[in-house]
Parts: C-alpha cells; sequence; structure tokens
C-alpha cells in the first residue's frame, strides 16, 4: 500500500457504489480520508434550498454510516473548499485529491482554483465523472459544434456506445486517522419550529440503500406500464428517483442498466424511461456549454420580454391558491412532500410564465428552495423549455390548458382531491373548472368560491391572449416555430 493517503471529496455524488473517483483512489493503494465541505458561498444564490438541505443532511448521515461500516470516517468541514481542501491535504499529508466533478459553473471554477491551490503544495487533484452518463465535451455534431435540440442528442448519446460499465462497490476502505470533523447536527440543515418537515419525512428515504429501494419498486412495479402511466400524478406511476439522482446517491448510469436488466415484459417502458435519464443528461450538457442558463434565457430574443410584476399572483401560486385546482394541487403536493409530478411541473410552469405572465426566474427560484430533488441544470433547462426560451423549447404559442390537463391526465380527480381536500366532495364533472358549476352543486360540495376555495385569479382565456401578444411582440427569428 502506498504510504502517502489520498482525500476523497465528495460533492453532489453522495454514494459508494459506481463511485469512479472512490474507485480511483481505491486502485491506486493508498488510505482515503472521505471528506464533504459545505461551502454555500461558493454556491451564492444557487447554495442548497430548505428542502435540499433537509435531504442532504440526512443523505449525509446515511453515507456516514455506510463509510463507517466499511472502517473509514467521514470527516465534515462548513466554509470555504478552496481553503478547506488543501488544508485537509496538509493535515493528512495527502498526495493526491480524487472528487467528481459537476455542471455547475461556479463547481467548474471551484475545480480549478482548488487544483492551483493544491499544485501549489505538490497535491494533484484528480476529477472523475460521477453524475454525467458522458463527457459534455465528446458529444458534438457532425461539424463539431454543441446540440441544441434533444432528439439528436439523444442519438449521439446511443451512437457512442452508452455508458461506461458500472463500478462495484467496495468492501473495505482503508482509512487514516481523521482530523478534526465538524457535527452534521451543528449545521443547522434540518428545520427548526414551525417543522415543515414532516411530510418530507413522511414520503422520502435520502440515501443509497433508500435510492436503491427505490428503483427496485419502480422496475418491478411501474417499468412495464411506464410509457403508458407516467402522466398520470393521482397515480404512483413514476419512479421518483429524481432527488437520489439530484444528490448522486444512485448514478444514471445505474438506473440505465437496471432498466435494461428488467426489459422483458417492459414493453415501450424502457425506452421511455432511459430518455428520460438521456432527457436529464441533455440539461447537464445545455448547463456545460452554457454557464449562464440558470439567469439568461438561450434564445437571445427573449432577453427582451416584458414580464408583468404581480407579487400577489406569485405569492398565490406558491401557496397553491390560484383558484386552478390542478395547479393548487401541484404546489401543494410541492410544499407537503418536497417533490411535484413531472407532468404538473409542466402544467404550474406554464400557468405561471404564460397565463400570469410572470419570469420563469421566479418559478425557478422557488423550485429551488422548496425541491427536495432540486438540480441546477434540470431545474433552469426545463423552466426555459416551457417559457420557450431554451434549447428544444416548446413554442411560444404552446400555452396548457390548466383545465383540460386536469380532465386529461387527471380524469377522475384523485390527484386533486388528494391536494386540495376543500373540493373533495364537487362531482368529476366541474372539478377541474369549479367555477363553472352550478351554486346548488357548490352548496352541495361545501364550496363558497372565494370563501372555502378562490375563484381564478386570472380569466384563462384572457392570460393565453396576453401571453401570445407578448411573445408575438418580440422581434427575432425562431418564434414562428
Amino acid at each position: 500500500m502506498t504510504d502517502a493517503p489520498a482525500l476523497l471529496w465528495f460533492r453532489q455524488d453522495l454514494r459508494l457504489s459506481d463511485h469512479a473517483a472512490l474507485h480511483a483512489a481505491l486502485r491506486d493503494g493508498r488510505k482515503i480520508l472521505p471528506v464533504f465541505v459545505l461551502d454555500d458561498a461558493a454556491a451564492d444564490a444557487w447554495a442548497p434550498g430548505g428542502a435540499s438541505r433537509w435531504w442532504l443532511h440526512h443523505s449525509l448521515n446515511e453515507l456516514a454510516g455506510r463509510l463507517a461500516a466499511l472502517g473509514a470516517t467521514l470527516v465534515l468541514r462548513r466554509g470555504s473548499a478552496l481553503e478547506q481542501i488543501p488544508r485537509l491535504a496538509r493535515e493528512i499529508g495527502a498526495a493526491e485529491v480524487h472528487t467528481g466533478g459537476g455542471p455547475e459553473p461556479w463547481a467548474r471554477a471551484l475545480d480549478r482554483d482548488v487544483a492551483g491551490a493544491l499544485k501549489a503544495d505538490g497535491v494533484e487533484l484528480r476529477r472523475h465523472r460521477t453524475r454525467m452518463l458522458f463527457n459534455p465535451e465528446t458529444i458534438r455534431t457532425g461539424a463539431g459544434g454543441v446540440y441544441g435540440v434533444y432528439t439528436p442528442f439523444g442519438r449521439a448519446c446511443r451512437a457512442s456506445g452508452g455508458p461506461r460499465p458500472l463500478l462495484a462497490a467496495p468492501e473495505r476502505i482503508p482509512c487514516p486517522a481523521p482530523p478534526v470533523s465538524d457535527r452534521l447536527d451543528d449545521w443547522g440543515l434540518l428545520p427548526g419550529r414551525p417543522d415543515w418537515a414532516g411530510g418530507l419525512r413522511a414520503t422520502w428515504t435520502p440515501g443509497e440503500a433508500g435510492a436503491q429501494a427505490r428503483l427496485r419498486t419502480f422496475l418491478k412495479d411501474g417499468l412495464a406500464g411506464y410509457a403508458a402511466r407516467r402522466n398520470l400524478p393521482g397515480i404512483n406511476s413514476t419512479s421518483m428517483l429524481s432527488p437520489h439522482i439530484a444528490w448522486g446517491e444512485i448514478s444514471l448510469a445505474q438506473a440505465w442498466f437496471a432498466a435494461e436488466a428488467h426489459a422483458e415484459g417492459a414493453g415501450e417502458g424502457l425506452a421511455v424511461f432511459q430518455s428520460e435519464l438521456l432527457w436529464r443528461e441533455f440539461s447537464i450538457y445545455q448547463l456545460w456549454h452554457h454557464p449562464d442558463l440558470p439567469e439568461q434565457p438561450l434564445r437571445a430574443n427573449f432577453a427582451g420580454m416584458e414580464w408583468r410584476d404581480d407579487p400577489a399572483g406569485l405569492a398565490a401560486w406558491q401557496r397553491g391558491q390560484t383558484g386552478i385546482p390542478i395547479v393548487d394541487a401541484g404546489m401543494r403536493q410541492l410544499w407537503q412532500t418536497g417533490w411535484m409530478h413531472n407532468r404538473v411541473r409542466m402544467i404550474v410552469a406554464s400557468f405561471l410564465t404564460k397565463h400570469l405572465l410572470l419570469p420563469w426566474q421566479a418559478g425557478e427560484a422557488w423550485f429551488w428552495n422548496t425541491l427536495v430533488d432540486a438540480d441546477l441544470s434540470a431545474n433552469a433547462a426545463s423552466w426555459q423549455w416551457v417559457a420557450g426560451c431554451g434549447a428544444d423549447a416548446a413554442p411560444y404559442f404552446r400555452v396548457f390548458n390548466p383545465v383540460l390537463q386536469g380532465q386529461k391526465f387527471d380524469p377522475d380527480g384523485g390527484y386533486v382531491r388528494r391536494y386540495v381536500p376543500e373540493l373533495a366532495r364537487l362531482g368529476d364533472k366541474y372539478l377541474h373548472a369549479p367555477w363553472e358549476a352550478p351554486a346548488p352543486m357548490l352548496t352541495a360540495a361545501g364550496i363558497v368560491l372565494g370563501r372555502t376555495y378562490p375563484g381564478p385569479i386570472v380569466d384563462l382565456a384572457a392570460g393565453r391572449d396576453r401571453a401570445l401578444a407578448a411573445w408575438r411582440s418580440l422581434a427575432g427569428p425562431g418564434l414562428a416555430a
């Protein structure tokens, strides 16, 4: 065994299986010190939000336990990673530092700065791909450019030979004597009073074991019907792996190959599920090549969009009090569980950016603070897609009608009745548009619009027309698609 130890710097890759940085460090035969640094300042506005911090606490706690079972100690430090990583390397006399990089611009800048600081001490920073299926620099168009449309991007990924083979979890991790570590409880990642995390605790089991359990359940019960059922929010129809993927408790490659192993009987479910994984990869790819994706529209002409300033409308949307049942159900599911069904995410995002004509960045910021699966690339790319200003974006004239969307994807009203219980006694015919229900029917259901449940904060037809007029006023190419 090589005398000088190595530092293993965990980021958003909180697992032991299929971990390229861990695998490389072990292959070199060194003792390994696992570390995690909470560096809010480096991420600035994109430091983890409230729901993500709740998840991070529990995920780090689970990771520490798994490491301890293999003989290693997870060292925690809070503060500047640019200071802490070289300091920890000096404290243990490390010869090298292994880490998994990410697509976030601040993370890439931090990698460069830390590498320079370590080099000054004679220590090498070795970066590995732990969060991405493919190297975003190698997926290029025939002309060597960057893909801006998902379908050819997906084809290029599949043509590249697919993801690399999986790496097994170690059976033992030799560890040097650990230096002083912070106490996880002292970081204050969990909510105080009021304790808003009850719904999160009831819904999720953060950590690698929870990720694997969630994957097994999906493969057993959900993959075969995924293509037909994934758009139905009222049933358990999706993998719900997104927070585990966002925190790297399971790799995209693990989900990819596990689904392939269950291909028999899966029908279209396998192809559709893998396409969803590639869509996430496409989001990573966009952020890698467009670092300002979270703040600026990819389509430059959208920079001149005249968004409305409506704090009351934004607050009603955030609280699930818009008077549009499917929108309110989604926003309340988000607040209660830290997660929202993907079809409903598109509906609520379209309602905000088009019917209310509020900036997509406001929705992106709210999701960032409330989602347990908040991921900078997926969040930014998806909001831009719905708003019509991103890569492969929906055409500007595509405005989801939330009533029709509710009737189509929640036909029996199970989803709305669960999260908007004040409408539970209203019949299916008017559940998604209670303002159209006859007064006697509302009375029988115990509903007084404006008191027990709000009336719509915007007329849907007028809101759509207003959005289309604003979109058409933008000059430049690409809006007539």
